[in-house]
């Protein structure tokens, strides 16, 4: 997963789609490129449907398999992985560092640590970096780098993230999820019984104790766990499984991985830390046990409303009109009576093209008899542009009293693209 997750981050600003960057939310333009969708502000209800289908994905497999998100694909867990990668890369295994770091200050003591603190950083910068790429165009913003021509913004958000990451992931680690970590708080909202987390097999382990690996720990009255701390000393948040389910347990597993090679040299049984469920250790049940007590009414619920609102988003992303329109009535202009004794007001029309390719508009309008467009009816707008433009509508005078009335603009595109109709309103004057 961290390999996959961080081929995403990294990979991804550097994908083309066609002659533009593949992934690109353009804050300036106000348009928001992802692969061939080009988005507007005006969509924003997608974005609020990313969001209730990523907390109803959350919802759904926290109920199914506990923290999956906070141990496996976190930032926070991702990032401080790496980081251990390298400080033991640098500085040697866990022992080692202890062994040095109560020692005196040599010249390998500084060159390893000067080395750590190096890679920290480097991968730190490149993490902000990679994130402002997917706001300026990353090839763009290498270039301004190389050239020391980058702009006071990307300068002051590539260090803001890079420092997060140096400081959470090399400093910070479990604290951020402990303390700062809101999820961590309501996690128990969505466990139950039947959840998959991480669990130690107390009537298995118990009593706990040192031995020799001959030693028959029922001879002893032992159970299989000798007491080696090591699960307390992978976890990232420093907790002891042995106490239980608590709120601090992240999912990763690696306790469970480390005393399964413990077990493996005592020539025990794996599995006395594993995944399981609370009912399932209860009650000793197989695993095809704890599959068929996946699909419960809870569970259910998550995943139908998790299918519909993804059904609805992709619905709609494919029935979407690739263009938009926003009609603004000209407010400093009043309506007026022209030559010939006919009725004009005057709107402003913004078309937003969100195409790959340059489009022409027509425009038209109805909602009163003799209701016409004046001005030009057909508008050229470039690929993924929006431009702005002046229409001039007419009516017979007396084609309705004095007042508002509404109207409707239909924007049509070529071809395929469809047709949107907005409404205003039309102002005949006393």
């Amino acid at each position: 997963m961290v390999f996959l997750t961080q081929l995403v981050f990294y990979g991804l600003p550097w994908l083309e789609w066609g002659q533009r960057q593949a992934v690109l939310f353009d804050l300036g333009a106000r348009r928001f490129y992802i692969f061939g969708l080009v988005l507007y502000p005006q969509d924003f209800i997608y974005l609020t449907g990313i969001l209730v289908i990523s907390a109803l994905s959350l919802f759904l497999f926290t109920a199914v398999a506990g923290r999956l998100w906070c141990g496996y694909a976190c930032p926070q867990t991702v990032y401080t992985e790496i980081f251990l990668w390298l400080e033991k890369w640098t500085e040697g295994d866990r022992s080692a560092r202890m062994r040095r770091d109560a020692g005196p200050w040599t010249s390998d003591k500084v060159m390893r640590k000067l080395a750590k603190h190096a890679l920290w950083v480097g991968l730190a910068l490149w993490t902000g970096f990679t994130f402002v790429g997917f706001f300026t165009p990353i090839k763009d913003l290498g270039a301004e780098f190389l050239q020391m021509n980058m702009g006071s913004w990307e300068i002051f958000w590539s260090l803001f993230y890079g420092f997060a990451t140096y400081g959470n992931a090399g400093f910070m680690r479990e604290q951020v999820c402990k303390h700062m970590c809101p999820y961590a708080r309501f996690q128990s909202a969505m466990f139950d019984s039947d959840t998959l987390i991480v669990t130690y097999d107390e009537e298995r382990g118990e009593p706990r104790g040192a031995r020799s690996r001959k030693a028959n720990p029922q001879a002893l009255n032992l159970g299989a766990c000798v007491d080696c701390s090591l699960c307390v000393q992978v976890c990232p948040t420093g907790i002891d499984i042995r106490k239980g389910l608590q709120y601090e347990c992240i999912g990763c597993g690696a306790c469970a991985d480390v005393c399964d090679t413990v077990m493996d040299k005592m020539g025990y049984a794996r599995g006395l830390v594993k995944y399981s469920t609370q009912n399932a250790v209860s009650q000793h049940w197989s695993g095809a046990q704890i599959l068929s007590h996946v699909l419960r009414p809870r569970v259910l619920v998550y995943s139908s409303i998790l299918g519909i609102v993804v059904v609805a988003m992709v619905a709609s992303l494919t029935m979407r009109t690739p263009f938009k329109v926003d009609v603004v009535r000209d407010r400093g202009v009043l309506a007026r009576i022209v030559d010939g004794g006919r009725v004009e007001n005057i709107y402003r029309l913004q078309i937003m093209n969100a195409t790959e390719a340059a489009q022409r508009y027509s425009i038209s309008v109805n909602g009163l008899p003799g209701l016409a467009v004046i001005s030009d009816g057909d508008v050229a707008v470039d690929s993924t542009q929006s431009r702005w433009v002046a229409v001039r509508v007419q009516a017979p005078y007396d084609v309705a009293p004095a007042g508002s009335h509404t109207i409707h603009f239909l924007i049509a595109g070529p071809g395929s693209l469809g047709q949107v109709s907005e409404k205003s309103v039309f102002i005949v004057p006393r």
